[in-house]
């Protein structure tokens, strides 16, 4: 390898790293580690020499100074081909190395911990590492730099079949590099900015960091999962990445076990009913088309749940993607596989299940793991020149505790429904309003540009009676016409946010027509 055959290896996750030491060792490299990377490889067998004894300085400051030296990096940064650089290496003893293994402390694990505190933190604050891995990829036309264990196999392998790293794989290396510190870099900037905007305290309540003002920057971490066919038409390119923070139990982390390469358009309808079935404790089921719900159920079994969301318009659920909230059983299976679906995510599925998708090979099957961890960080969207951040929307509204501003209260049955069409009309394009029994959809008005136009599409779709029915509207009414509308198509109960200057009007209307109301004083708008 140019440059000579030493290895600097220094890690905090020590995944695979004995067994690249082990190969680098038998490809007569010799290696060099500090404490607790020495130690790890010391107990397996692997010669290493520990850098505090190559240097002749022993760390100090708790540790906080270990690789900053002469000797480690100008071996890292010299260019051999060059005379002066020959010269100086001569003159200081130093040896040139031609591999540096590094991934650094664990900033972003401890800052997640809601009550981690400020000394936690600064002591997770890398030095040496990060300053290891920029010299190595300043210099990666000498140096090879990995900081990522998945790419310990490769990098072998190569070195044992090259007799070195080729100069691409160097340059490919040392990009990731830059990418790795930046993104931690932009880590502390934000936790510590995060902390001075809640008071500089070391340890904010969950509270004051709710309310911390946005960062004056934003760095975005993700990786590519996937390149996809397309985007959402054929010409335009498309991909998947998932967030730097754990994916565990979302649509990005969903692991795919069955059926055809997903689409960009599959992937915005699962994350859609998977966000949808999400709502429910009971088992429940969300068809999805087009990013909106056209059926959603829930019942003692998911079978019985995938039943009554289909019912609801079963020409739309032709060609749409299926979420359920538990472990899909043979049961709910086989009523999927019996019409055709382009996609299903599930927490998980039985072996009976699997089998009964099977008879469907094109069907797309998602297994997600459980959803407890799926809105983290902020909810973000692209427009021309920036980008809008905002929280997620994961605000729940008490049904049983809104206010009630009609003459006659809701019914305990119609308050269940009340809080079913409620859930489902979160999820549901604006302006969006849903018809609904306590435990099904019954119809499904989105995305139209006027709220009484909404009220008559859900009405037009519902292929049940929608006499007994009650209503959930996303925001509040602006005019009486959409209650009289209502009305007119037997709902008896609703529910909306109020906040309207015609609320009066509204109310008298409700009153008028012996409906029930309440409001939420929650809005759900989704475009």
């Amino acid at each position: 390898m140019p440059g000579g055959k030493r290895a600097l290896i220094s890690v905090h996750d020590k995944t695979g790293v004995v067994d690249l030491a082990r190969g680098l060792a038998s490809l007569g490299y010799a290696l060099l580690s500090t404490g607790g990377t020495a130690k790890a490889l010391q107990e397996a067998g692997v010669p290493v020499e520990e850098i505090a004894r190559y240097t002749g300085q022993p760390e100090i400051l708790d540790g906080r100074v270990k690789t900053l030296h002469p000797k480690i990096h100008g071996g890292i940064l010299a260019d051999p081909a060059k005379p002066g650089h020959r010269d100086d290496l001569l003159r200081s003893g130093i040896e040139p190395i031609a591999l540096v293994v590094v991934n650094l402390y664990p900033f972003r694990e401890v800052a997640r911990r809601p009550d981690a505190p400020l000394e936690d933190l600064i002591e997770t604050i890398d030095i040496g590492g990060p300053a290891l891995v920029r010299a190595a990829a300043k210099n990666h036309r000498i140096v090879g730099v990995v900081v990522n264990p998945a790419d310990y196999p490769l990098v072998l392998e190569e070195i044992r079949r090259e007799g070195g790293l080729r100069r691409e794989t160097r340059f490919a290396l040392a990009a990731r590099a830059f990418a790795h510190t930046a993104s931690y870099d932009a880590a502390i900037r934000d936790e510590l900015a995060r902390r001075a905007a809640a008071g500089g305290g070391p340890s904010p309540s969950p509270e004051t960091a709710r309310a911390t003002e946005f960062p004056p920057s934003l760095t975005i971490e993700a990786r590519l999962v996937r390149s996809l066919r397309y985007g959402e038409n054929p010409h335009q390119r498309g991909a998947l990445y998932a967030d730097g923070e754990e994916a565990a139990g979302t649509v990005a982390g969903a692991r795919q076990v069955q059926g055809k390469e997903l689409s960009f358009n599959n992937i915005v309808d699962l994350d859609a009913a998977w966000r949808l079935v999400a709502e429910f404790s009971s088992p429940a089921a969300a068809i999805i088309k087009h990013n909106n719900p056209c059926g959603v159920g829930t019942g003692s079994t998911l079978g019985e749940a995938f039943e009554k969301a289909r019912q609801t318009d079963p020409t739309s659920a032709f060609g749409g993607i299926i979420a359920v909230n538990r472990e899909m059983d043979a049961e709910a299976a086989a009523a999927c596989a019996a019409i055709f679906l382009e996609c299903a995510i599930a927490p998980a599925y039985a072996p009976a299940a699997r089998e009964a998708l099977a008879a469907r090979p094109a069907l797309r099957v998602m297994e997600a793991g459980d959803a407890g961890r799926m809105f983290q960080g902020h909810d973000l969207r692209r427009v021309t020149g920036g980008l809008l951040v905002q929280d997620w929307d994961v605000a729940a509204a008490d049904l049983s505790r809104a206010r009630v501003v009609t003459r006659r209260r809701p019914a305990s049955e119609e308050l269940r429904a009340l809080d079913f069409a409620w859930r489902v009309a979160k999820h549901v394009k604006s302006n969006a309003i849903v018809l609904a029994l306590p435990d099904r959809t019954v119809g499904i008005g989105a995305g139209q540009m006027s709220r009484v136009d909404s009220v008559r599409l859900a009405v037009m779709k519902s292929l049940q009676p929608t006499r007994g029915t009650v209503l959930a509207s996303d925001a509040f009414f602006p005019f009486r016409d959409g209650l009289d509308e209502a009305a007119k198509a037997g709902v008896t109960a609703v529910a909306q946010p109020g906040g309207s200057v015609k609320d009066a009007e509204v109310i008298e209307a409700a009153d008028q027509h012996g409906l029930a109301m309440v409001f939420t004083d929650v809005r759900h708008f989704r475009h």
